[in-house]
């Protein structure tokens, strides 16, 4: 997932450009609306982050500017104003969410998971399926075959994440922060653990075996490609 940052105040922007990678984002910043405007504009992004108060432009003017050309990439506004006319104006301009300053990072981040999940239909997915393995997020369960299989909350939020990006190899790192919401600690086992678990209940009995190990790298939820 890829997100533009446009942020005119350095210790903010440096500071949401490290906590987005370090949660498995790749993550661009430009300071000032033009800027960020042209980046917009030559890339493509799955969601961009915009302080209202800008340089150049503003956050509105930009994505003003971004919605009459088509763009249709998600939009997070951020700023310091707290008046419901500038959250009315922000939303009828086509953004998704706004966050006030000052902010937690657990709280930014969990609003770009949500806006995220959505995509750029805003319509958020209700079922996942990779090969014969089935998650229903609005009744909490998951199936494969056919076969009813139950799982704890944690087991069920780590299936969701290995099927919502399966095909990417998911560091333990990502995991950590995704799914347990913390840094990832080397001493622990806890993903590990968490893992086996989760391949006992999802793959054993079935085939093809869907999780994979990829040494010193992560994890994988993937469709094998057939041996000759």
């Amino acid at each position: 997932m890829k997100i533009l940052i446009v942020e005119d105040e350095p210790k903010t922007g440096d500071y949401l450009r490290q906590g987005l990678r370090e949660a498995g984002f790749a993550v661009e910043l430009a300071s000032d609306g033009l800027a960020g405007l042209q980046l917009a504009q030559q890339q493509d992004f799955d969601l961009l982050i915009l302080d209202v108060m800008l340089p150049g432009l503003n956050g509105w003017q930009l994505l003003q500017r971004l919605r009459e050309q088509g763009h249709l990439v998600p939009v997070l506004f951020l700023s310091a104003r707290d008046q419901v006319e500038d959250r009315v104006k922000g939303l009828e301009l086509g953004a998704d969410d706004y966050l006030v300053k000052p902010f937690s990072f657990a709280e930014l981040l969990a609003r770009v998971r949500t806006i995220l999940r959505r995509g750029r239909s805003g319509v958020e997915a209700t079922a996942l399926q990779v090969a014969d393995l089935e998650l229903d997020l609005l009744r909490r369960r998951v199936s494969r075959a056919g076969k009813r299989i139950e799982l704890t909350a944690k087991e069920f939020a780590l299936l969701e994440l290995l099927m919502r990006r399966h095909g990417e190899v998911l560091p333990r790192s990502l995991i950590a922060s995704q799914v347990w919401d913390m840094n990832f600690d080397s001493d622990t086992n806890v993903i590990e653990v968490a893992m086996r678990r989760l391949r006992a209940k999802v793959d054993e009995g079935f085939e093809p075996r869907l999780i994979q190990t990829v040494r010193g790298m992560g994890y994988v939820l993937e469709i094998p490609e057939p041996t000759l």
